[in-house]
This record gives structure tokens, sequence and C-alpha cells, in this order.
């Protein structure tokens, strides 16, 4: 239970470390952030249960005021912007790349990466892009058009979580609970 605890609380610190490096920021509101790679780390390395539960205390942190988000924004206001549907898919996001770390029989690596690409690139930018239609008042092909400029990033943090789950698997097997 305090190792739960413990990871979840490092892995929620990591996505704040990470929205301390500069964001770049776009036209229409939503930055591009090293942040989504910690969400996806969140979920190859905890699981999906405590990857979830480590972005929604990272989220329940920023709603509370404190400025974790990239560019040093916080508060309920960013609940209210284009960023709106990236929020609410970090912790979906981090729970479905957990859990196909932890269902599937691939090596970690390789299972780490899909997780990434599926979880972390497929199913935030999609929230994303509905987050950025409702908010921008455009229609989800234009909004998918906008989102567009993340997915190379995205696609590179994916290969990225990819490599290091299965770094940490190779030196700390124990470590990785969603092998565990």
């Amino acid at each position: 239970m305090e190792r739960n605890i413990t990871y979840i609380a490092l892995f929620a610190a990591l996505i704040a470390i990470l929205g301390l490096i500069p964001a770049i920021n776009l036209h229409f509101g939503v930055p591009i952030t090293a942040q989504s790679l910690a969400i996806m780390l969140c979920g190859t390395v905890l699981g999906a249960r405590r990857g979830a539960l480590a972005v929604l205390l990272f989220l329940a942190l920023v709603a509370a005021g404190l400025p974790l988000l990239a560019g040093g924004r916080g508060g309920l206001g960013v609940f209210l912007s284009p960023t709106v549907g990236y929020l609410i898919g970090f912790p979906v996001a981090a729970f479905v790349a957990g859990w196909i770390v932890e269902k599937t029989t691939l090596p970690v690596g390789i299972a780490a990466g899909a997780g990434a690409v599926i979880g972390g690139v497929g199913v935030l930018n999609l929230l994303g892009i509905l987050g950025m239609s409702v908010m921008l008042d455009k229609t989800f092909a234009e909004a998918a058009y906008l989102a567009a400029a993340f997915l190379p990033g995205d696609m590179i943090k994916a290969v990225l979580a990819g490599f290091v789950t299965h770094a940490l698997t190779r030196m700390r097997p124990g470590a990785v609970l969603s092998r565990a």
C-alpha cells in the first residue's frame, strides 16, 4: 500500500517536472509539452489503475490552483480552455496505456510502445480533439487538422516511453508495476 502511494506521488511529480520544460505555444491555445510523455509513462510503468490515479492526483493539484501545467498554468480556468479535452484525456490515456501493458504477453518494451501509441497518442488526441472542437467552436475535422501538429512529437514520445519502460524493466524489474 505505502509503495503504491509513493509511486503514485512520484509519477504525479514527474508530470509536474516535465511541465517545466518550455512549451511550444500554438496559435489555437493548446501547447506542445513534454507532459504527455509522463502520462504515457504513468500507464506503462505503474499500470492502468495506479497510472490513472497518479494523473488524477496531478489534476487535483492543478485544479487546486498549483501552476503545474506547462507554462505555469493551473486553477479551475484551465478546465474551461481549449486544453480541457487533453486534461480529461490524461487519466484515460494513462489507464489505456497501462491496461495494454498489463494484458498483453508481448515483450514489455513493445507492449509499452503499443500502449503509449494507443493510449497516449490515440485516446489522448481523440479526447483532446473533442475538447478543442467544443471550446474553439470548430468542427471535429477542423480540430483534428489543428491537432495534427502534435502527432510527430507524440509518436516520438510514445517510442521513448517504450524504451524507458523496457530499460527500467531490465534495470529494476520490480519497479515496473504494470508487469509485476
